[in-house]
């Protein structure tokens, strides 16, 4: 028979489930760059581990020095991502200086006196696209200064997280065997093997995803720079730098490096002609980009990723077209690792199932 104690002791349980659950939320949410740290440092782990394997089998390196060793590699790649970003940096902080707004501002105008132009001699009406828009008007070029002062302190917050994640990093590389020894300790028994198994799967396949997804990015990369070059674009490879970053964000990543580039290409020409130098240039330049990406969706990234999570090209293209609907750019991003680990879980918990049978015979 259910009494008002009953009810009322059940309300009281609810309640405290929801407290519970709401405080466990706010905490993440309060050390939501914790978590953010600690995964950066998950997946440099997944990457330092085939290094840290190389160091220890084939130099005969013992766990400490094999650790010290990927992680210089790591901050020696860092340092030269920076240093290479410096001369640009230095190049161009006098046109970016509030002394200097003014030439900004008039260099716009100028390109959009251009594009007004080119318009108006192809029998386009440009008054209603660009003339009463007054583009140059509306837009305050003061706020330059204020934006690099947010560098600064952007910059001073990287480098303590960058701090942050390596020294995890070291750990996670360092101890891993002590951590597996832990998870052992407290996981279930009859659970046990199946865990650690999927464990081990998702570290080799995820590790063999992001060497993958380095390797795709130094390919779109090294094609780029060469577009790039063929054309005298200054800054090239700077500008390939960071076209192949956007990479990372499937299929649309690719199109923002595209108007990246074009753009840059453009404002790197001011005072040249608009029609017979600059829109060529521009057009050449987005021509070769988008060979690129045929050469990269066809070729390139079908082989490498398919490789190393083992599914198929149409297998990832479905899941990230879908992670993208549900969760936009960012479950694009974590699209293809979170599909491999749940694939992974399926495989060892669930082998007779006829549907996991199918998308895990290749693992």
């Amino acid at each position: 028979m259910i009494t008002s104690k009953t009810i009322s002791n059940g309300i009281l349980r609810a309640i405290a489930t929801i407290v519970i659950v709401a405080l466990l939320l706010y905490f993440l949410f309060q050390i939501q760059v914790v978590i953010v740290y600690l995964v950066v440092a998950l997946i440099l782990t997944l990457i330092g581990n085939p290094i840290l394997n190389f160091f220890k089998k084939r130099l005969k390196f013992n766990n400490l020095f094999g650790t010290i060793a990927t992680l210089f590699i790591f901050v020696s790649i860092i340092i030269g991502f920076i240093m290479m970003f410096v001369p640009l940096i230095s190049a161009q902080s006098q046109s970016l200086s509030l002394l200097n707004t003014s030439e900004i501002e008039q260099n716009i105008t100028q390109l959009i006196h251009q594009i007004t132009v080119f318009l108006d001699s192809h029998n386009i009406d440009s008054a209603k696209m660009l003339k009463e828009a007054n583009i140059s008007s509306k837009v305050n070029f003061n706020f330059i200064p204020n934006f690099l002062n947010s560098i600064l302190g952007t910059i001073s917050s990287f480098g303590m997280g960058l701090a942050s994640v390596l020294f995890i990093t070291f750990f996670f590389l360092k101890d891993r065997v002590m951590f597996i020894v832990g998870a052992k300790k407290i996981l279930p028994d009859s659970q046990e093997d199946k865990i650690l198994n999927s464990l081990d799967k998702i570290n080799v396949l995820l590790s063999r995803y992001f060497i993958g997804l380095l390797l795709q990015l130094f390919i779109v990369f090294v094609l780029y720079l060469i577009v790039l070059l063929i054309f005298g674009i200054d800054n090239a490879f700077i500008i390939a730098f960071l076209c192949a970053v956007l990479n990372i964000i499937p299929y649309i990543g690719p199109l923002i490096g595209s108007v990246l580039a074009g753009i840059l290409t453009m404002i790197s020409n001011l005072g040249s002609d608009f029609q017979s130098e600059i829109l060529p240039l521009t057009i050449y330049v987005l021509i070769g980009f988008w060979i690129v990406q045929i050469i990269d969706n066809n070729v390139s990234q079908p082989l490498i990723f398919s490789s190393s999570v083992n599914s198929h090209p149409l297998e990832i293209f479905l899941v990230i077209l879908i992670a993208g609907f549900m969760s936009g750019i960012l479950g694009m991003i974590l699209a293809v690792p979170i599909y491999t680990i749940l694939k992974v879980i399926g495989k060892e918990f669930f082998p007779e199932n006829k549907v996991i049978k199918i998308l895990t015979k290749n693992i």
